[in-house]
């Protein structure tokens, strides 16, 4: 019976583990993951206590497009309720905490901005009209700053986007324009974030541990510790893995593949090299280690120099730390006052007031109070809430130094000056605070053309595949779930040669409706 190995335990491996049982009839115990570090689940982690604090590097946003990882999750059961789906879950949640965003923007005086208006000029409609239409060949090498006038940084819809997506002026225009397109339906109720999914409680709880969970039922094995450092390719033309080898436990392995064997590779991580800080120490970038994600991807790519584009270049996406850093801080306590404060200041209760960001801030700080409990353990006397800065380089209006140096004490002490609360001293000593700063968390958004990424089953493959944020699926957007779940869904059709594929990318554009929504929300005044 033919195998399946997989490199990472990321949401598209768990994912492709999946399809491979339920779409290519693959006994679990057919599959092994092999994953580096000792938790599953990837960049989609979360984990702590009331104690130690409550930490999570990111969270991840929904909408209804996502069909990929409905369709996946729709056979999973949930955690709380087996009788219902993680599907039916996260739809449920939705209807009863739907976002309705009151307090999407804050100045610099600590007032809420009517963002109802997207702020834009007849040129910055023209130059968006401009990006969406341009074909993404002309992109190639291109910087959203390269489309668009100064201005255009300065407009609500500016500040509500990229915080929203976490684009920076300098990333590709190529991303962004596939997320213009991809997320055009959301334009109209952007300012309330109505549109926007969030699953129950954190993604490690609420999509990891469930999927997990049906996988060891299945008999799929996790290896964890186990660092891939090469596949052995077939010699001419076709692309064949013939052999892995990994480290584990100080002792290297190599494992020859048998015809019908299948190697998907979740090639480069967002969250690689991630350090942690606490309430009373920054975290310390080190990138020293270079994790085994990036260095498979770049022992690959270099056994095919000769086809350029075949296997990528991880070095477009992996060498400009800072462009493609920025840090985030998980906020625990047992103190409501923040909880009642932020409240009354946003008109919205915990769970359904989305993302509040302080768009005049020197780091562009946004924060969010996720539905409590946002843990699936969390006690009922304990508040855990997130947020995140684009621009961690930057001195802090009020702490004087860039955020990356800051303690969590500190973020939080400039959040607190932010929102000028009186009882910013009280909520500072009942906080556990703790940051962490990601050097690659916006790599997949840095300046690329064509061939950068790899296509999920490269030309000439038979056995091997990438998946995750940087394989090539043409349409989607990187840095969602939906992504990686595509790409899983991908190479699992494509190397089976199965008839059913994915559902394809859903493209609003396409519906007049949506386009003439869109039209008239970029003209609200």
């Amino acid at each position: 019976m033919a195998k399946a190995y997989l490199v990472g335990s990321g949401v598209a491996a768990l994912s492709a583990a999946a399809f491979l049982i339920r779409e290519g009839g693959f006994a679990g115990s057919d599959i092994l993951v092999l994953e580096e570090q000792d938790r599953k689940g990837g960049s989609l982690d979360a984990a702590g206590s009331p104690e130690t604090g409550y930490t999570m590097r990111g969270g991840r946003m929904f909408e209804i497009h996502f069909d990929c990882t409905y369709d996946l999750l729709g056979s999973i059961p949930s955690l709380d309720d087996p009788s219902k789906s993680v599907t039916e879950d996260t739809f449920a949640f939705h209807e009863d905490f739907a976002w309705d965003d009151h307090a999407r923007l804050v100045d610099a005086a600590g007032k809420v901005v009517d963002s109802h208006s997207m702020g834009f000029s007849e040129r910055d409609r023209l130059e968006l009209v401009k990006c969406v239409s341009t074909p993404e060949k002309l992109l190639d090498g291109k910087r959203i700053t390269d489309c668009f006038s100064e201005g255009f940084f300065r407009t609500n819809f500016w500040w509500m986007w990229c915080t929203t997506f976490a684009f920076e002026p300098w990333h590709s225009a190529i991303e962004f324009r596939r997320y213009l397109n991809r997320f055009v339906h959301l334009f109209k109720t952007f300012d309330s974030m109505s549109g926007i999914y969030r699953t129950r409680f954190n993604q490690y709880d609420s999509i990891v541990r469930p999927l997990v969970k049906w996988l060891t039922e299945q008999g799929v094995s996790i290896q964890l510790g186990t660092r891939v450092t090469d596949l052995r390719l077939a010699e001419g033309d076709a692309l064949t893995v013939e052999a892995l080898t990994w480290t584990r436990e100080g002792r290297s392995e190599v494992t020859e593949l048998r015809p019908g064997d299948l190697v998907l590779v979740t090639n480069g991580s967002m969250t690689a090299d991630s350090t942690l800080g606490s309430t009373d120490t920054a975290p310390v970038l080190d990138t020293s280690g270079a994790a085994g994600s990036w260095r498979l991807w770049e022992t690959l790519a270099a056994k095919r120099p000769g086809q350029p584009g075949l296997l990528g270049d991880p070095s477009v996406f992996n060498s400009s730390i800072t462009d493609s850093t920025w840090a985030s801080f998980t906020v625990t306590t047992k103190d409501p006052t923040f909880f009642e404060l932020m409240e009354k200041f946003s008109g919205s209760e915990a769970g359904k007031g989305g993302l509040i960001t302080f768009k005049d801030s020197n780091w562009l700080l946004t924060i969010v109070l996720n539905h409590q409990p946002h843990f699936r353990e969390q006690p009922e006397d304990t508040f855990v809430w997130w947020g995140y800065g684009l621009f961690p380089d930057r001195e802090g209006d009020f702490v004087r130094k860039p955020m990356r140096e800051c303690t969590g004490r500190e973020i939080l002490d400039e959040v607190l000056h932010h929102l000028r609360f009186e009882e910013g001293p009280r909520i500072l000593d009942h906080s556990i605070v703790i940051p962490a700063l990601m050097p690659y968390i916006t790599s997949q958004f840095l300046v690329r053309g064509s061939g950068d990424r790899p296509q999920v089953v490269p030309e000439g493959s038979t056995n091997l595949a990438f998946i995750g944020q940087y394989a090539e699926v043409p349409d989607d957007v990187v840095f969602t779930v939906e992504y990686s779940v595509r790409t899983a869904w991908t190479a699992v059709a494509q190397l089976l040669g199965l008839d059913r594929q994915p559902p394809p990318v859903h493209k609003g554009g396409h519906d007049p409706k949506v386009l003439v929504e869109a039209l008239q929300t970029m003209h609200r005044r």
